[in-house]
């Protein structure tokens, strides 16, 4: 094929006329990469290569949009594109330059991820590992950045258990109440055994200081 016409479109965008019927956008960018000029002749193997970087270099772009708004996972991130691209090879090769960059980066995602859970929400281990698993991060690296917090999951529930359900903590013998507190917080993602332990040593210390 042919290219019959070529000129500027709009800012870096150039408007490729081929065999005077069919009509491409490619960025300036492609356009020197490649070599495109008028009357050019192009195989077309070879115009599948220029299609493809075009494609790839719109899908590249657009990955950089979005994560100027948020972080992604890297699964995260190739589910977006592929809904708008469409072809699996095209945002997989996407999402391997930007890994290649550390643009994106799964272990640096589920560190912030792991801080927000567990030290902003005081989520459990259980509820936390759940959440960041649902972002396309692996379970191993979940439980890597999680089990750095072995230390803290208790003292968030005993801080939970005083500034949060203090007042449904009242009294002992209060069963009702005291379930409900302990089914809050299995939806925090805590297991009964640390619920327990918790619940236990909070109305110790409330009788050690009355």
């Amino acid at each position: 094929m042919e290219i019959t016409g070529l000129k500027q479109y709009k800012g870096k965008t150039y408007e490729v006329e081929l065999d005077s019927e069919r009509i491409l956008y490619l960025h300036i960018d492609i356009i020197v990469d490649f070599g495109l000029v008028k009357g050019m002749q192009i195989e077309r193997d070879e115009m599948k290569k220029i299609i493809y970087a075009s494609n790839f270099r719109r899908a590249y772009e657009y990955s950089l949009y979005c994560l100027d708004y948020r972080d992604y996972s890297a699964e995260e991130l190739y589910q977006k594109i592929l809904q708008k691209y469409k072809s699996e090879k095209l945002c997989l090769d996407v999402i391997k330059k930007l890994a290649r960059a550390n643009i994106i980066n799964d272990r640096r995602y589920a560190e912030k991820l792991a801080v927000k859970l567990v030290e902003s929400r005081k989520y459990g281990y259980r509820r936390a590992k759940r959440e960041i698993i649902q972002k396309g991060i692996t379970e191993d690296i979940a439980e890597e950045m999680l089990d750095r917090y072995n230390n803290i999951y208790h003292e968030n529930l005993m801080d939970m258990l005083e500034k949060k359900y203090s007042r449904f903590l009242t009294d002992r013998t209060d069963r009702k109440s005291i379930e409900k507190v302990k089914n809050a917080l299995v939806r925090y993602g805590y297991s009964f055994d640390e619920i327990n332990s918790a619940v236990r040593e909070y109305f110790e210390n409330i009788e050690t200081e009355g």
